[in-house]
């Protein structure tokens, strides 16, 4: 009688361990498909939106200013700021978070 018993709780003790490394695995496929597979696939958007950037394209930054491209080098971006043609300012392309081209903008009027 025992010995029924004791196998009983081996047998439990080893489906519970089963059960709980399945509920892991399903909550580690769960938050990549909720939240690093989104933020990947953001971050390539963004990646080939300023690799597209061209002088003459329409930008909003991070500080919530709107420019105009005027030089794009590897990493920095020369971007000149209302009518003014003396506001120039070099800042990184991560500063960009929006891309306008002029195609688009006449497209849409």
């Amino acid at each position: 009688m025992n010995s029924i018993i004791l196998s009983a709780a081996q047998g439990g003790g080893t489906s519970g361990i089963l059960l709980m490394v399945g509920y892991i695995a399903i909550f580690g496929v769960a938050i990549y498909f909720l939240m690093i597979r989104p933020q990947k696939k953001e971050q390539k958007r963004m990646e080939a939106l300023l690799s597209t950037m061209a002088p003459g394209d329409s930008v909003l930054t991070t500080s919530g200013f709107y420019g105009v491209v005027i030089d794009v080098t590897d990493d920095t971006v020369i971007v000149e700021f209302g009518n003014n043609k003396n506001c120039r300012i070099p800042m990184q392309k991560s500063a960009i978070t929006q891309v306008e081209k002029p195609e688009d903008a006449a497209a849409a009027e």
